[in-house]
């Protein structure tokens, strides 16, 4: 477990109404960055030229309110607010939230009117200097097989009793699928049984299926394709995730038909009648979705299905953003990056030979799922503090949790399940 220590705190200047934030852990919230009075003036007008024309109220800690009404956003700071962002653009937006700089009574509210507006917040003139100003991908963070683990650790490996408090007894980490709306707390576990019940029948796992699975989780889909009978090798690069896994299998007296293996998917070895991999891709990186759809296509016999969950994001975002820097990545998913549809079709089609047999999208159930998560972890932050984790990081994950239920509840971000065959040998 990953724990934060107490240490001095950093403050911002005297009267400004923002947060301790621990100078040693979060370096980049606890300091505002230096940025003249032109940055500041630029920046300054180029969002309140924005925010008039949104559906948000946007208060200011002088009284001054911009938009056309709806959620409120209220910028404790705008000094700090304003140098975050014409310095390090969504990035420190998400650092001023997290400084406590600014802040909303419904945060998603707020967030998912910045994303229905996402493509035209910024001057087209001005979002084709977008590279002469975006943070650029760390090369650190690149997902070759090293990058790929030490990526995959800064996540996955933060604590199993974190994931715990907010996840449903399943410890299902991906979207849910639900019978209907409203849905409830009471109701995740079943639709997380759902979810993966549809992805076993689309790779048609069976009595004696030679099942690959790429991306553990902690074990739920393994436990249940072994249910039905099938043969599941499991791979992992988080070893917490994979711990508690091995427990869970063992528990349920399947150790004879499921192995999890610290393994990166490019290692994965033998044929395969199906193979699943569930909200693993957006992990890849942009640089290795070929790597990732050949070795699908490899690992899987003639004749074979594979059964892929994938969060997808409109294709010319996706360009816009693949070469960029993003606080999500920053702070989140470390190398990470959500394709495009049309990215995820395109590889397959040009480096492998499966085939793209159905796909089925359905955000919705997403942004309900989140919210179950985000209101789970907001009534457990205590449980959260207990174990160790600073003020400054449930406010992370608060935000993160947000940020994303906004994403798909403005249709910014969708989640498909796709089918991809493979021909069987010519007799």
């Amino acid at each position: 477990m990953t724990t934060v220590e107490p240490r001095p705190a950093a403050r911002h200047p005297a009267g400004a109404r923002t947060l301790p934030v621990d100078a040693e852990c979060w370096p980049d919230v606890a300091a505002v960055p230096r940025a003249s009075w032109p940055v500041r003036a630029v920046t300054a007008s180029v969002l309140e030229r924005a925010l008039r024309r949104l559906p948000l109220r946007v208060r200011f800690a002088d009284g001054t309110t911009l938009g056309l009404g709806g959620p409120l956003i209220e910028v404790r700071d705008p000094k700090a607010f304003y140098a975050r962002i014409g310095t390090r653009g969504l990035i420190g937006f998400g650092e001023s939230y997290m400084a406590g700089e600014w802040d909303a009574p419904d945060l998603v509210g707020a967030l998912t009117v910045l994303a229905a507006h996402m493509a035209d917040l910024i001057p087209s003139r001005l979002q084709r200097l977008r590279g002469l100003w975006a943070q650029r991908q760390p090369h650190a963070q690149r997902n070759t097989p090293d990058g790929s683990r030490s990526n995959i650790s800064r996540h996955y490996d933060l604590s199993n009793d974190l994931f715990a408090v907010f996840l449903d007894e399943t410890l299902s980490y991906s979207s849910a699928v639900f019978r209907g709306f409203p849905v409830d707390w009471s109701l995740l576990a079943a639709a997380q049984h759902r979810k993966i019940d549809r992805l076993l029948d689309l790779a048609g796992v069976s009595e004696g299926t030679r099942l690959l699975e790429i991306g553990t989780g902690w074990g739920e889909l393994a436990l249940r394709a072994a249910a039905r009978g099938a043969q599941v090798t499991s791979l992992t690069l988080s070893r917490e995730q994979r711990e508690l896994a091995l427990d869970r299998v063992r528990l349920a007296g399947y150790a004879d038909r499921v192995s999890i293996d610290l393994r990166d998917y490019r290692d994965a070895r033998g044929t395969y009648d199906a193979v699943v991999s569930v909200e693993m891709i957006e992990a890849v990186g942009a640089e290795f979705w070929p790597v990732y759809f050949r070795n699908l296509d490899q690992r899987l016999a003639p004749g074979g299905r594979v059964a892929l969950q994938a969060i997808t994001m409109p294709h010319e975002r996706m360009l816009a953003a693949r070469d960029t820097h993003t606080w999500i990545q920053k702070y989140i998913f470390p190398g990470g990056l959500i394709p495009s549809t049309e990215a995820i079709e395109e590889t397959a089609r040009d480096h492998t030979g499966l085939l793209v047999a159905a796909r089925d999208g359905f955000g919705v159930h997403y942004a309900e799922t989140l919210r179950l998560w985000r209101e789970r972890f907001t009534d457990r932050a205590d449980d959260v503090a207990a174990l160790g984790f600073d003020a400054t990081f449930r406010r992370l994950w608060t935000f993160y949790l947000a940020y994303s239920e906004a994403g798909f509840r403005s249709g910014y971000l969708d989640v498909q399940q796709y089918l991809f065959t493979k021909e069987a040998a010519a007799r």
